[in-house]
């Protein structure tokens, strides 16, 4: 098991729209150092958003299990877009800001990197989005929704790991049940197959047709022999 850090990171929570419906959620560190521990204990289900080449927030919507940012709506990406270049000092003001949003996972960071700077894994999952004026009724009403927390991040991770683990046991043992079933089922099904052949009257010679074909018993048994 992990160890948790002594201290806490403060993070921000919002309600992007659609949450009833898709039970996603938006995230955010107060500052670049707590985004180290979010880089850090961020979960397969993350999608990271940023703005594109300039200062800002790292701003993750974290979508439900099993899914991916292709799951995510484009209502619910203006949301993302909009939060992340409000807390952006200089993308706040410009107009036309460039956001980047990919997987948590798809996001390296080196021990030489500073305070809060990542790069990619692979470009490839690097999606862009452009804004091209901020909406102040959005960013009003993910305002409205903030709720400020200092979760344990690796604690959270590590139940998440947890839960993973079990689940796929849970599938493994299922697996295992329909297959022995299956191998049950295919062995019944095969000694039915071998006691019908044996009792197939068709091929089953009675002593009366014996009879009719031998005049002797020596001569049947010499005709076995």
């Amino acid at each position: 098991r992990r160890a948790t850090s002594p201290s806490r990171a403060m993070v921000l929570y919002f309600t992007p729209v659609g949450a009833d419906e898709t039970k996603h959620s938006l995230y955010m560190g107060r500052d670049k150092v707590e985004n180290e521990d979010l880089i850090k204990w961020g979960l397969p289900e993350d999608v990271w958003f940023h703005v594109d080449k300039l200062s800002s927030a790292h701003v993750y919507l974290r979508v439900a299990r099993g899914e991916s940012m292709d799951d995510i709506r484009e209502d619910e990406l203006e949301d993302c877009a909009q939060l992340v270049k409000a807390n952006s000092i200089v993308g706040n003001k410009e107009n036309n800001v460039g956001v980047v949003y990919t997987p948590w996972s798809n996001l390296k960071k080196l021990p030489r990197m500073e305070v809060g700077q990542v790069g990619f894994h692979d470009l490839k999952l690097v999606r862009r989005v452009k804004v091209a004026t901020r909406k102040n009724e959005i960013v009003n009403r993910l305002n409205k929704t903030k709720t400020e927390s200092f979760p344990d991040l690796a604690m959270e991770r590590d139940e998440y790991d947890r839960e993973i683990r079990e689940e796929k046991k849970a599938a493994y043992r299922e697996q295992e049940f329909r297959r022995l079933e299956e191998e049950r089922e295919r062995a019944a099904d095969r000694e039915a197959r071998s006691y019908d052949r044996i009792m197939d009257t068709d091929a089953m010679v009675s002593n009366k047709d014996n009879a009719q074909k031998y005049a002797s018993v020596e001569e049947a048994e010499d005709d076995f022999m």
